[in-house]
């Protein structure tokens, strides 16, 4: 009800002095009553999900955090899922954890997302693993990821390239490789992104470039895909890194370090170590105030992957992470830089 309420008054808030600046035209104001009709329709469409049945989808990323607990709720609810993890065999806790659910629904194979040879083995497993071939892949979901961060004079090009090969081009590689199978079933692409995929934020440009690339190709693809009755949906968590475990004091103490050093001796002159050093601690104060409970991020993916009619994207994060996502994608940016950045 809360989220419900903040959708329709935050139109409200924004838009009425706009158009009372503007001279509220009868026309304006019948378009911001269309906008808030249609936000409360939204909010109130039924949940009804199809019979889970038979459906199988594919997780990338399943070592650990969202992909992992995913694959184990989805698992639950009756879903053959086959989950990719980076790491299988002896150094692959995640993948034996997986194993151990002796059960015909539940299928690792190994899948680095980087990798065309590993991506389209990964589509033959799952041809020759599916149950009912000719009825196609009902569900892929786009998890895996990395994380970095570091400002722009400390990031260097190949951490750019990086991050991006992983969290970008490996969700295009493996999308492109089972749309197929998707299309086949008229069913659900679920790719992972991040409230930074919409709303950029100091030290993580390379992160963002990723997130905000996945936005886009995910934008496009929705609009390919009505006509073959494919859903293309986009989840924007905030802060679970607590729970994930995608960046820890440890990783963030071994970046730091390689930003230091890979920095040029004008910029560690200018900017000074005390600066850095202050930017660490902050990185560190991050990823402990985030959220620890991923139920919030399973359940979306869940619905998404589930609802007759899921939406076209989700939110899940506290109400003052929605706000600041709305305000900053909403108001002119130099206002939205002075609340939050100045």
């Amino acid at each position: 009800m809360r989220a419900l309420l903040l959708l329709l008054l935050l139109p409200l808030a924004l838009g009425l002095p706009l158009l009372l600046l503007l001279g509220g035209s009868p026309a304006a104001l019948l378009g911001l009553g269309c906008v808030l009709l249609l936000g409360l329709l939204r909010a109130l469409l039924p949940r009804a999900a199809p019979p889970v049945d038979g459906k199988a989808v594919l997780i990338t990323g399943c070592d650990k955090g969202f992909g992992h607990a995913l694959a184990k709720q989805l698992h639950a609810q009756g879903f053959t899922v086959f989950a990719g993890c980076l790491l299988t065999g002896e150094n692959g806790d995640g993948a034996r954890e997986l194993e151990s659910i002796t059960s015909d629904r539940m299928k690792v194979l190994q899948l680095n997302v980087c990798s065309d040879q590993e991506v389209a083995q990964a589509v033959e497993f799952v041809k020759n693993n599916l149950k009912e071939p000719e009825k196609g892949l009902w569900g892929l979901v786009n998890n895996a990821g990395v994380s970095a961060f570091g400002e722009v004079e400390f990031t260097s090009i190949d951490k750019y390239k990086e991050v991006a090969d992983v969290n970008l081009w490996g969700t295009v590689r493996v999308t492109k490789a089972f749309l197929p199978l998707v299309r086949r079933a008229k069913g659900r692409v679920v790719n992972i992104t991040s409230m930074l995929g919409r709303m950029a934020s100091p030290s993580r440009s390379s992160y963002c470039v990723s997130k905000f690339g996945v936005s886009a190709f995910s934008d496009c693809l929705r609009q390919e895909m009505y006509r073959w009755g494919v859903r293309v949906i986009l989840i924007e968590p905030s802060n679970f890194v607590a729970a994930t475990g995608i960046l820890t004091p440890e990783s963030i103490e071994a970046q730091a370090e390689e930003l230091w050093r890979g920095a040029s001796k004008t910029v560690q002159e200018d900017y000074g170590k005390p600066y850095f050093t202050r930017q660490i601690t902050l990185m560190k104060s991050f990823i402990n105030s985030g959220l620890k409970d991923m139920s919030l991020v399973l359940n979306d993916i869940t619905d998404a992957l589930t609802s007759k009619y899921p939406y076209a994207r989700y939110n899940p994060m506290e109400t003052h992470w929605w706000v600041r996502l709305h305000v900053i994608t909403h108001l002119p940016t130099a206002v939205a830089d002075w609340l939050y950045i100045y």
